[in-house]
């Protein structure tokens, strides 16, 4: 069964005038050019219709949550500090829509680079400031995440920075919850058994499921 479906929130957005939702809904009058040239994971098109190179999602046809036709690209920062104990320590935040705990992160703008992305939006979720030109900050490849808000038509590409604080504090740097974020916390980061483990027993919460392997590969390697 071929499944149409986008979100009312996204024809909301249209209606607005959200930059954030491509205004036509019919993605065979965009001009795919210099989309294309852009994405950081090359795509077909069928018929002048953007594909997800990881299809299928499930929804054929429209844009699900996401207000973009094609990829969109993202930046997350992958923030993590050691304690005097040798105990390591994740930054999540808890998205206010409801999708649960994240990495700190969200779109990179137009022109924008995606580590400059990237420290941005830690900043502006959390409230944590750093340094992009310090030596324990590395920016990774651009990867897919396998975002539930997607489609075969819109989905989500993100670079990973990683922000390494170091070893031996008493605590981590003090952080709030800000922006689209509900809170913000440092979560016990062993592997990510451990990381859902804490936010089940301590908030009821889940990780969000696009970052769950972005987490695990971060952790482990």
């Amino acid at each position: 069964m071929t499944r149409t479906y986008t979100h009312p929130s996204v024809l909301d957005g249209i209606a607005a005038g959200a930059s954030w939702a491509d205004p036509t809904m019919d993605p065979a009058t965009i001009d795919w050019t210099a989309r294309r040239q852009r994405a950081a994971i090359p795509f077909p098109l069928v018929d002048g219709r953007p594909v997800n190179p990881y299809a299928p999602t499930g929804i054929r046809y429209g844009r699900n949550e996401l207000g973009h036709w094609g990829e969109q690209q993202c930046a997350d920062a992958i923030v993590t500090a050691i304690d005097m104990y040798g105990c390591r320590s994740l930054l999540m935040v808890e998205r206010s829509d409801g999708h649960g705990w994240a990495l700190p992160g969200g779109y990179v703008d137009p022109g924008e680079d995606a580590t400059a992305a990237a420290f941005r939006e830690l900043a502006e979720e959390t409230g944590l400031t750093a340094d992009p030109t310090d030596p324990w900050v590395t920016t990774l490849p651009a990867r897919y995440v396998p975002d539930p808000r997607a489609s075969d038509e819109a989905w989500m590409v993100t670079t990973p920075v990683r922000i390494d604080l170091g070893r031996g504090w008493s605590s981590p740097p003090a952080v709030t919850g800000r922006d689209d974020a509900r809170r913000a916390a440092w979560i016990p980061a062993d592997d990510l058994y451990s990381v859902t483990r804490f936010l089940a027993h301590t908030f009821g919460g889940r990780v969000f499921p696009a970052h769950r392997d972005l987490i695990a590969d971060a952790l482990t390697h």
